[in-house]
């Protein structure tokens, strides 16, 4: 195995100030796909021009981060991928250090780097854990497992991957964490931060609409609602309270709990986009 099993995927939106980083941490001898969720021909040109193995697509819209890696991983061609974050990057020897975890065990479908979660119940000698969930910053994908379905695309943001774990265990598939893979996350930094509030108000919208739509699918709609009822009631109430003090901004993003939860329950879809002009 080698450089021409494995191609990087990123999703990136108005992410010129944190992709460099990343890719710059990506070996030039393996395929980069960036998907750039607009119609941003500069940004295409300023990668395509910099990074000699980075193809770039522009989706034309904001199309959200399920749509965007559906676009990117169907245009894969080698046994693996790796979906990666912009505001993510790569420590030394990560590629050559997957490729020696898949020749010890390439039975899985998704594999992640540990650096997000606990593993100090890991005995020294074993290097897999395995997990119901992953992160979605950094997921390395077993490109043979799936037949060109992989994120719900009805996600707009967040819930995509533990949707996509949740469908692999229940299709039998095996989900590892390898100690020896360390990737670094940023977190909440893949978009410039030009607007902080409607940063804020897109992020708890689309975080409460996720949440019930995603127990709404796999336990239908009266657990979900028992789920969500609690966070509606919290965001009715902090509304009224941050109205009755004059803090707009806080009342804003309340707001956009209510109608994310509220969207969510009527069957509406994610339909909520920041204004980031």
């Amino acid at each position: 195995m080698d450089s021409n099993d494995l191609t990087v995927v990123i999703v990136t939106f108005k992410s010129e100030d944190k992709i460099h980083s990343c890719l710059n941490s990506i070996p030039r001898n393996i395929r980069t796909i960036i998907v750039e969720n607009s119609s941003d021909e500069n940004f295409k040109k300023k990668v395509e021009d910099k990074y000699s193995n980075v193809k770039c697509i522009l989706s034309g819209a904001n199309k959200g981060y399920a749509v965007a890696n559906n676009i990117g991983l169907k245009l894969v061609q080698t046994r693996f991928a790796l979906v990666l974050n912009p505001d993510a990057t790569l420590g030394k020897d990560v590629v050559d250090s997957f490729f020696s975890i898949v020749k010890k065990n390439n039975d899985f479908w998704l594999l992640g780097p540990s650096s997000y979660q606990q593993v100090e119940n890991l005995p020294e000698t074993k290097e897999f854990k395995e997990v119901n969930n992953l992160k979605g910053f950094a997921i390395f994908l077993n490109m043979e497992k799936f037949e060109n379905i992989f994120f719900d695309e009805n996600f707009f943001l967040y819930f995509e991957e533990i949707d996509l774990c949740t469908r692999v265990k229940k299709k039998g598939g095996k989900i590892y964490l390898n100690k020896n893979i360390s990737i670094k996350h940023e977190g909440a930094g893949s978009v410039n931060k030009v607007n902080a509030l409607e940063l804020e108000k897109n992020r708890n919208w689309h975080w409460m609409w996720s949440t019930f739509y995603y127990h709404k699918k796999y336990r239908g709609f009266v657990s979900a609602f028992i789920i969500i009822l609690p966070k509606l009631f919290s965001a009715i109430s902090k509304l009224i309270y941050y109205q009755l003090i004059l803090n707009k901004d806080k009342k804003n993003i309340y707001f956009c709990r209510m109608s994310g939860i509220i969207n969510s329950i009527l069957g509406k879809k994610s339909w909520y986009r920041p204004s980031l002009d």
